[in-house]
């Protein structure tokens, strides 16, 4: 796993998303400026996890997947229901 890669693509995704930048929430009474949450990715020696899921073992095929998304640029295909947009 090239780890400087994962690390770099992430910050390039992160910023194509607008990381640090504040968006408009509709509320009842106007709107306010909130920053999105991040998803963490916690990238160990022998798995990941993402988010508050379970640890997965580098070997899984939706770990290999994930991180191969990753590696080549694009968000994780696995979160684009949950976040059409990128997270």
């Amino acid at each position: 796993v090239d780890f400087d890669l994962i690390l770099e693509n992430i910050k390039d995704l992160n910023s194509l998303v607008g990381e640090g930048i504040s968006q408009i929430e509709h509320t009842p009474r106007g709107a306010r400026l909130r920053q999105p949450e991040p998803l963490p990715l916690t990238l160990y020696r022998n798995g990941i996890v993402v988010g508050n899921g379970a640890f997965r073992p580098y070997q899984h095929p939706s770990t290999q997947q994930c991180l191969q998304d990753i590696m080549d640029g694009y968000f994780p295909s696995e979160l684009q229901p949950r976040y059409p947009d990128g997270v």
